[in-house]
């Protein structure tokens, strides 16, 4: 796992101040654009461009299962997962429609779903085992099987590398990794359950009691080994969670910018910059989920979503739909006059 400490690229200074000052000769009222003007600005300076663009984009979905499903924590039963994956093959959902409507790159990956062994056309099986253990009576993953997990993230970025990806999305697809995301925040924050543990997938009042009694007693049974980030990830973690970490830590350390989607991703966003403080500034936030402990986590990262459409659908969708934002705050950027070109 050494390769997760190797450097985080720097922005370009000199093009964030090309980018600052060509917003400044707009013809517009300074600032009046708003967190476009930031969006436009924070690209050229990663991108390392005059012009910013967001035409390539790359997103991988990484599937696995749980162990703490057996607990009861969501609403569907595990086998939904492996459905799922078979549905994003087909190309049947929400992430596959956005994906098009976007012209966005997209690529599955088994990282451990049960039972799923099949060659699915499109499908890239990197299974490390048939679901985590159940986190609630043991850590959720071995040393090996994290190390694992996030090399499969290292894997997805090594992959694009030489396509000039403009941007890349991570998603996600596990039953019950909002109980697995939520317990993650709890540790790393520091704060109780009854603050950040939420529906999920739709469980009602009472089953959102029974999820927050079985966090809170794995929180319980591993605090002693709660040391580091990574110790964390692994004994609360899926394997899905430590992918998306891994990726999000190499594009960093490859210079590809980020869009981060709901409460799960903001999970493994929020461990990969305790990992690695300098990766923040490759980071944009899709969406503000409905999902409870997912402002508790964009807060700690100082992060301000795009969109806030009450969405907690996971797999991508509300990162998918701010890329549509990002290319507005880009073509701004890009094709408006100068109070210099328009002669005023």
């Amino acid at each position: 796992m050494n390769w997760i400490n190797s450097p985080i690229k720097q922005a370009s200074t000199t093009y964030q101040e090309q980018a600052t000052s060509r917003q400044a000769s707009l013809t517009k009222p300074s600032g009046s654009l708003g967190e476009l003007e930031s969006v436009a600005i924070r690209l050229a300076s990663l991108q390392q461009r005059e012009r910013p663009s967001l035409e390539k984009v790359f997103i991988s979905i990484f599937a696995a299962d749980h162990g703490i499903a057996e607990e009861g924590v969501s609403a569907f039963p595990q086998e939904v997962t492996k459905a799922m994956l078979s549905n994003f093959i087909a190309g049947g959902a929400a992430i596959n429609a956005l994906a098009r409507l976007q012209g966005a790159n997209l690529e599955i990956i088994n990282v451990g779903v049960k039972q799923c062994n099949e060659s699915f056309n499109g499908l890239l099986q990197q299974s490390i085992a048939e679901g985590t253990a159940n986190f609630s009576r043991q850590a959720a993953m071995t040393r090996e099987q994290l190390s694992r997990a996030l090399d499969v993230g290292r894997q997805s970025i090594e992959r694009i590398t030489s396509q000039q990806v403009d941007v890349f999305i991570a998603g996600e697809m596990g039953i019950a990794n909002t109980t697995s995301a939520s317990a993650l925040a709890c540790a790393i924050l520091e704060q109780p359950v009854d603050k950040l543990v939420g529906a999920g997938t739709g469980i009602n009042a009472q089953g959102i009691i029974k999820k927050q009694h079985v966090i809170q007693s794995a929180l319980d049974l591993h605090q002693n080994n709660f040391n580091d980030p990574l110790s964390i990830l692994q004994h609360l973690g899926g394997f899905e969670i430590a992918a998306m970490v891994g990726a999000y830590i190499h594009c960093g350390q490859q210079g590809i910018p980020v869009i981060v989607d709901g409460f799960i991703s903001s999970t493994a966003a929020l461990i990969a910059v305790r990992i690695q403080p300098d990766l923040a500034a490759w980071l944009f936030y899709g969406h503000q989920s409905e999902e409870a402990g997912h402002q508790h986590v964009l807060a700690a990262l100082d992060a301000h979503p795009l969109l806030n459409l009450n969405m907690r659908l996971g797999e991508a969708s509300g990162a998918a739909l701010a890329i549509s934002i990002m290319r507005a705050a880009c073509q701004l950027h890009n094709e408006m006059a100068t109070f210099e070109e328009a002669g005023i």
